[in-house]
């Protein structure tokens, strides 16, 4: 077999980073380099960009594809996956449900049918706080009830269920990283959030402040909560990051099966965000109320307890002051 890989630079650990040009892909991306891994990415660039892959290897191909698999297992030496290649909007997920168990369903089966004949056993996988669905306690641990309420969180929780199985058959070791709400931008500077079409409520909200002929609708404003609005936990896309690879090494290094819920305890509101983007950057938010989004649970709070114990894991960026100015400096940037 020697010769026919591209073996990691200077004996370090290839990662395959599916969907690594997207935004939560990129950010891992900078933390697997930052702490001397070397990321592979395969992205079909439907949503990713080009020009976020700047830490490592870049294939444009597709998880679908069995040919793009084949072309990357044999061209590298990989050593574990991180997969984030998915479609992710709630309300796309409720209308057009065949779109994502295809793509994130069927999809991953591929990628995992391409680790098993290769002989890769090390998966993490970007999975969802949309696997419990409607919360029955807050904050939410891992034991909570599994009942998602939309499409994209059924083929999370699908996959959830799948890898348990390919343990058992092939050995397969994963963890799987149930995150809440994902927001801010690289401290550096240098990625961000970028999606077309953009749902996220604060780059939605910065644009509205910025540009005021782009109102931000508020998306129900009756909910059980103290101002109405609903509340998140809001999580910074770095902390996310290097969660991803301390679980990487929790596996590499023996660690047990299992999933981890990446959060920081804390809610905020639609409108405690609106009020907080308000004020940080001195631009008023043209703010108008709309009716809920189907699908949307009214609060969604992490409890990440576990992750702080396997993983040693603590957000060192998730303030929501911290979040919102390196999302504004990254929009400041991009429209400069």
């Amino acid at each position: 077999m020697e010769g026919r890989f591209e073996a990691a630079e200077d004996g370090m650990i290839n990662v395959l980073v599916t969907g690594g040009a997207g935004y939560i892909g990129s950010h891992c991306c900078k933390e697997l380099r930052s702490k001397g891994y070397v990321p592979i990415v395969l992205d079909n660039l439907v949503y990713g960009h080009r020009e976020n892959v700047k830490w490592g290897e870049f294939l444009q191909g597709d998880i679908g594809n069995q040919s793009d698999l084949r072309i990357c297992f044999n061209k590298y030496e990989i050593h574990a996956v991180m997969h984030f290649a998915a479609f992710a909007y709630v309300g796309e997920s409720m209308h057009d449900p065949i779109k994502y168990y295809k793509n994130n369903v069927a999809n991953t089966i591929g990628l995992l049918h391409a680790m098993v004949a290769n002989g890769v056993k090390y998966f993490i996988f970007s999975s969802s706080c949309a696997t419990y669905g409607n919360p029955i306690k807050i904050p939410m641990d891992e034991n909570h009830p599994k009942n998602p309420i939309n499409p994209y969180g059924k083929t999370k929780h699908m996959i959830e269920e799948m890898l348990k199985d390919y343990d058992q058959a092939y050995g397969m070791k994963f963890t799987s990283l149930r995150y809440f709400n994902a927001a801010g931008a690289d401290p550096d500077g240098e990625i961000g959030e970028d999606h077309n079409p953009e749902t996220h409520l604060i780059p939605l909200a910065l644009e509205a402040a910025s540009n005021e002929k782009n109102p931000f609708y508020v998306f129900g404003t009756d909910y059980p909560t103290p101002d109405g609005t609903a509340i998140r936990d809001y999580v910074h896309v770095t902390d996310l990051a290097d969660a991803h690879v301390r679980a990487l090494e929790y596996l590499l290094g023996g660690g047990e099966n299992g999933a981890l819920n990446l959060g920081t305890g804390r809610g905020n509101s639609v409108n405690e965000v609106i009020t907080a983007i308000a004020r940080l950057t001195g631009k008023r938010v043209p703010a108008r109320d709309d009716a809920r989004r189907l699908g949307d649970p009214p609060v969604l709070v992490a409890d990440a307890a576990r992750a702080a114990k396997i993983l040693k894991w603590h957000p060192q960026h998730s303030d929501l002051t911290d979040i919102i100015m390196t999302a504004w400096r990254w929009h400041s940037f991009r429209h400069s």
